[in-house]
């Protein structure tokens, strides 16, 4: 049996003078998690909302963009050697079940979990953009969060311009799923 072969891990690299590699990795994770969850979401509002041409189109716009997110996430883990959230399947169910449920509510209400979701996601990712500012390291890390910082906003913002603030118990609504969104932002940098 021929002996083993050596692969070379890679490794995060080191930042600048008291940053420390698991921060990257941290960050890797619970981005990969949020974006799987997002995807989930509009795979959940999606199977409600499919009978209408106009929302459908809107929610596969934004679930287009998610993808990306996602994907570019999948590639980070892998090539980062960063592990994932443990509670990937967590992410699976509350997603797709967000997305429906609120879905079930009224398109206003699909359109609200949008803007919650999306509002908390942009101010996850402008903390992690002033994290990266002095990093050199990570330059290419911070132009695409800084990307998909933008297009996050876009979804927030079309959750407002189709009628989200329409939404029984708007104020309510969002709240508990701001929470809920900073809750897993929480739990999976760590879980």
């Amino acid at each position: 049996m021929p002996p083993k072969r050596k692969t070379k891990k890679r490794r995060l690299k080191r930042t600048l003078p008291g940053d420390r590699t698991d921060d990257i990795a941290s960050m890797i994770r619970v981005d990969h998690a949020g974006e799987y969850g997002a995807k989930r979401i509009y795979q959940g509002q999606l199977a409600v909302l499919n009978k209408n041409p106009k929302v459908e189109k809107l929610l596969a716009h934004m679930a287009e963009q998610e993808a990306v997110h996602l994907d570019f996430f999948d590639r980070e883990i892998a090539d980062r050697q960063v592990r994932p959230s443990a509670l990937h399947p967590l992410w699976h169910v509350s997603g797709y079940a967000l997305g429906a449920i609120t879905a079930k509510m009224g398109v206003e209400a699909a359109m609200a979990c949008t803007v919650a979701v999306e509002e908390v996601i942009s101010e996850h990712y402008a903390e992690q953009l002033a994290a990266l500012e002095n990093n050199q390291h990570e330059k290419r890390l911070a132009a695409v969060i800084k990307k998909f910082k933008s297009e996050e906003e876009e979804h927030h913002d079309i959750g407002l311009k189709n009628d989200a603030e329409a939404a029984p118990a708007y104020p309510l609504l969002t709240k508990a799923i701001k929470a809920g969104a900073w809750l897993a932002i929480a739990v999976a940098k760590r879980v």
